[in-house]
């Protein structure tokens, strides 16, 4: 029959389930709003009776038992610990999630970040595995509401603790405040968000990011100046990136991965022409979409069940 996985990608806003097969084949995939806490209540309580809900549907789907869980959250994580640092989402600090779970679930639990595995995910499936020879120095960034990144160095992904690769809260000239107390972080101007914010601000018009770039395509000066902006702050980091740590590639996901060819052949040449000696890495867009948090999970999972075999 084969060995099967339960698979969790908790975000602030969604949680994604999924059964997969010892080979990463996804099944019976359900989303839903994660939970929240009673007043008063704990976050990670609430999470993991909602995991432990999931289970029980995806095991009413299937005649399948899964043999180990991978579980991926949103915040700072401590993957090797196995802790969840901090989530203001979530209502979590300092909380022993893989423990937690592998009690509640009775199965071992590969433990991750969400977008640090997702961006394994991405450059072992997705658009890293097309790079030729492989991408051993990497950097990945979600752009959505904000900005979380991955680094990867000499093949290995760069931790610290959980608190590398907040290039969201990396400092940009013109950059805004930002809701983390800061002033001037990349994502309030270079996030999917802030573009949709800011042409809101500036025109009263609602919509996402999306829709701007589709008003700077028909001549908005409003929309070409907020997607200038945000170009030049994209494009600023990245030559930080280009001047320390040297990727070879850069994969972009998230809302802004759809933006198109014209938003990447924009920003490869704005980074160019910041550069001089150093490595100019390839900008690409992400190829796993919404799945790659799931698959990021069967990493974590098939990690896991190594460990312990």
């Amino acid at each position: 029959m084969g060995e099967f996985y339960l698979l969790f990608d908790v975000g602030g806003t969604d949680v994604k389930a999924a059964l997969a097969t010892a080979d990463g084949e996804l099944l019976h995939v359900l989303r839903e709003p994660t939970a929240r806490p009673e007043p008063g209540g704990d976050g990670a309580t609430a999470v993991l009776e909602q995991l432990s809900d999931l289970a029980d549907r995806l095991g009413a789907m299937s005649a399948q038992s899964p043999i180990g869980v991978g579980l991926l959250v949103c915040g700072l994580v401590d993957a090797e610990a196995g802790v969840g640092l901090y989530s203001v989402n979530l209502g979590w600090r300092d909380v022993p999630l893989r423990a937690m779970a592998e009690q509640r679930l009775a199965l071992p639990v590969g433990f991750g970040h969400d977008v640090t595995c997702a961006a394994r995910a991405e450059l072992e499936f997705g658009a890293g595995a097309h790079v030729p020879g492989g991408a051993q120095n990497a950097a990945v960034l979600i752009i959505g509401t904000g900005i979380a990144s991955a680094l990867v160095v000499d093949g290995r992904m760069v931790l610290s603790g959980g608190y590398a690769g907040e290039l969201g809260h990396a400092l940009v000239p013109g950059g805004l405040a930002c809701p983390c107390g800061a002033t001037g972080c990349l994502e309030t101007l270079g996030s999917a968000g802030a573009i949709a914010r800011r042409y809101y601000e500036a025109t009263g018009v609602s919509g996402g990011a999306r829709e701007v770039f589709a008003a700077r395509a028909q001549g908005d000066h409003v929309a070409q100046r907020i997607i200038d902006e945000a170009l030049d702050a994209l494009s600023f980091t990245l030559a930080q990136l280009a001047a320390s740590v040297a990727p070879e590639v850069v994969i972009i996901g998230g809302g802004l991965a759809q933006a198109g060819s014209p938003f990447f052949d924009d920003l490869q040449a704005r980074l160019a022409a910041r550069l001089s000696y150093h490595r100019l890495p390839q900008v690409l867009p992400a190829r796993l979409g919404a799945d790659a948090g799931l698959r990021g999970a069967w990493l974590a999972i098939r990690d896991r069940m190594r460990e312990v075999s």
